[in-house]
């Protein structure tokens, strides 16, 4: 029986993105998973990006990092020449909703011309023709990777699922540039023949979170005793996804997902962000008086949710944790890791590369 796409008994993982919260959580999981692999992190380390989130890797010798950023053309293409690479699992993106709405431009160039970048020198160098444009032809096992979310979709009403065969309706920059971006992965697999996969997931928690998205921010507020802001009724639904239930269903796409395919990635749990906010308070011991309603977002999706069966059904991946157990123990690492958090908040943290690597 013939490999399929990515299934390598070696493969040079270059991870972009790879020191915020999800893109670390990958590198770990794969080099514990996968001890053949090599992994190159390519980071730029904006606020969002954390090495300490890596101190467990830092000495592998499967693990190296670089400092820079996916819209610099000539430095990804030095990276290309350097290190056989046989993955891109593109990570690297503005995500924070809010920030999109106040200063949009970096969400536009960061994660629309960036992925171009990575998309071209990845064809550059893997293109077994590279002079000729009618060509189809790739290098054995690669594969280009767009990590993507559900955001792309739109909002959902009370009922139904997002299917991946859905048009694209995004509300916010951010979503609007996450779009873009999937299409243009598309556009390079089917215009060049590029080997792509894109996977679209729901909300992600667990641990390493920057401490602006929902649940660290909440948590961290309520072990301080400080004010629980909850835009408009708090009644906003997405599905909740652990962080490492998500590596686990890239890893699956990368050793048996079909060139071209999206994959919808969900958590099966959809709760209300006010019902979120009130079981950390439970589970901290805290006051509901902390929660403070504030003016709702422009352009706030009121309602997403998976439908996870074409990664269920076809690769055969599932996700592992109950929300219940998957709270109790993010809440528990943010209780355990209070330095991180307060290294986080105050931007302490930005001094480690500096530390550790100059």
């Amino acid at each position: 029986m013939s490999k399929k796409l990515g299934q390598t008994d070696s493969r040079v993982l270059l991870v972009t993105g790879g020191a915020g919260f999800i893109g670390s959580n990958f590198i770990t999981y794969i080099l514990q998973k996968h001890p053949e692999d090599t992994i190159i992190n390519l980071d730029v380390l904006t606020y969002a990006g954390n090495l300490e989130n890596l101190k467990g890797v830092e000495g592998d010798p499967r693990y190296t990092f670089i400092k820079g950023d996916i819209r610099d053309r000539d430095m990804v293409r030095g990276l290309f020449k350097t290190y056989p690479i046989t993955h891109v699992v593109n990570f690297a993106a503005e995500s924070h909703v809010d920030r999109s709405i106040v200063d949009p431009d970096i969400f536009l160039t960061t994660n629309i011309i960036g992925t171009e970048v990575l998309l071209d020198e990845a064809k550059r160098a893997w293109k077994i023709y590279p002079e000729d444009k009618y060509s189809k032809e790739y290098k054995e096992g690669v594969r280009f990777h767009q990590v993507s979310t559900d955001e792309v979709y739109g909002a959902l009403g009370k009922e139904g699922l997002f299917v991946e065969s859905m048009p694209l309706l995004p509300n916010s920059p951010y979503s609007a540039s996450k779009a873009s971006a999937d299409l243009i992965v598309r556009s390079y697999q089917k215009t060049f023949g590029l080997p792509v996969t894109v996977s679209r997931c729901s909300n992600n928690y667990g641990a390493y979170q920057f401490p602006e998205k929902l649940i660290p921010l909440m948590i961290n507020n309520c072990i301080n005793d400080r004010s629980l802001p909850v835009y408009g009724d708090g009644m906003q639904i997405r599905d909740w996804l652990h962080v490492i239930d998500h590596c686990s269903a890239i890893d699956a796409i990368l050793e048996k997902g079909e060139t071209g395919d999206i994959y919808n990635i969900g958590g099966n749990n959809e709760k209300a962000n006010i019902e979120i906010v009130k079981l950390i308070i439970k589970t901290l011991g805290k006051s509901e008086e902390l929660i403070t309603y504030v003016k709702d977002r422009p352009g706030h999706d009121r309602r997403y949710a998976i439908d996870n069966t074409k990664i269920t059904s076809q690769l055969g991946w599932k996700p592992t944790y109950t929300f219940e157990q998957g709270m109790k123990e993010t809440i528990q690492w943010y209780l355990d890791n209070q330095k991180w958090i307060e290294r986080v908040v105050s931007g302490d943290y930005q001094g480690y590369y500096e530390r550790m690597y100059c």
